[in-house]
């Protein structure tokens, strides 16, 4: 209970606690997209790339977090434009702009005066105390576009990550939508870096929907339940985080991956189940 008392004494923990909250259900949301369309490559590009903004961002002396979204969605709509279009291939693209991205972050962070390793760390592996009042409201703005988005627009979505040449067969406007998606999934990174870090923040999008896909089939299904084993994966290994020491981005990976063994044991006499786009409405 000192946890929760200290969450309405210290600003640094009540940030912490929020932008767990809302970045459990971004990345949950978004993520069931990311792993259904077979993207979890490019979202790892997308985020690895970010981190170029970040170090132009830090040596120019603006805001880190707002050089890596720009960085990111560029990124994001030059890999979708390039790759719709056939000028190279996706996986080439990606491995590119990841490259390039940690590259240039690296240099400008280098020639930064009073550079220090430790300004590196934070945004590798995630530094949740730094979170600020800024962040929450960024996050809670993405946080009601998304779900907003999953309410009205689901089923389009849906039909995209599974299937564009059913989708365009429907009417349905393919590129705009993932366009837009990727726009979303790179928003959704440079948000939770501060929480989870440009390395391990991949997991965050992924884990949580492939504990959930292993008990369900239902894109629906999963777009409802990921969101909710994000956020309990996010507050637990917060928690953990605070009375260990320990970082909070590495406690919350081991619970999400204690989540994940613990599910695939239970399932492990059933038949593999994989992401299907069946509609249980």
């Amino acid at each position: 209970m000192e946890f929760f008392s200290d969450v309405f004494q210290y600003g640094y923990l009540s940030n912490a606690f929020a932008a767990c909250i809302l970045s459990g259900i971004t990345c949950g949301l978004i993520g069931t997209y990311v792993v259904c369309r077979r993207m979890v490559f490019l979202a790892g590009g997308i985020t690895h790339a970010s981190f170029g903004g970040l170090g132009i961002a830090f040596w120019a002396g603006a805001n880190p977090i707002g050089g890596a979204l720009i960085f990111a969605i560029l990124s994001a709509l030059g890999i979708e434009w390039a790759s719709s279009r056939g000028r190279i291939r996706e996986d080439s693209a990606i491995g590119i702009i990841w490259s390039i991205g940690m590259a240039v972050g690296a240099l400008f962070m280098s020639l930064r005066p009073g550079y220090t390793s430790g300004d590196l760390a934070a945004y590798l592996f995630g530094s949740i105390i730094t979170v600020t009042d800024g962040d929450v409201a960024a996050l809670a703005l993405l946080t009601g576009v998304v779900v907003i988005g999953a309410l009205l627009w689901l089923r389009p979505v849906m039909y995209v990550a599974f299937d564009r040449e059913f989708a365009r067969s429907r009417n349905i406007p393919t590129r705009v939508i993932s366009y837009v998606m990727a726009a979303l999934v790179a928003v959704s990174i440079v948000l939770s870096i501060r929480i989870m870090g440009i390395v391990l923040l991949i997991s965050l999008l992924t884990m949580p929907v492939v504990i959930v896909n292993t008990l369900a089939r239902s894109y629906r299904t999963i777009a409802r339940l990921a969101p909710l084993v994000a956020v309990a994966g996010n507050l637990i290994g917060l928690i953990l985080s605070y009375h260990l020491e320990v970082p909070p981005g590495a406690a919350i990976i081991f619970v999400l991956t204690v989540a994940l063994v613990s599910v695939k044991l239970v399932s492990l006499s059933s038949k593999k189940r994989p992401l299907s786009h069946e509609d249980h409405s």
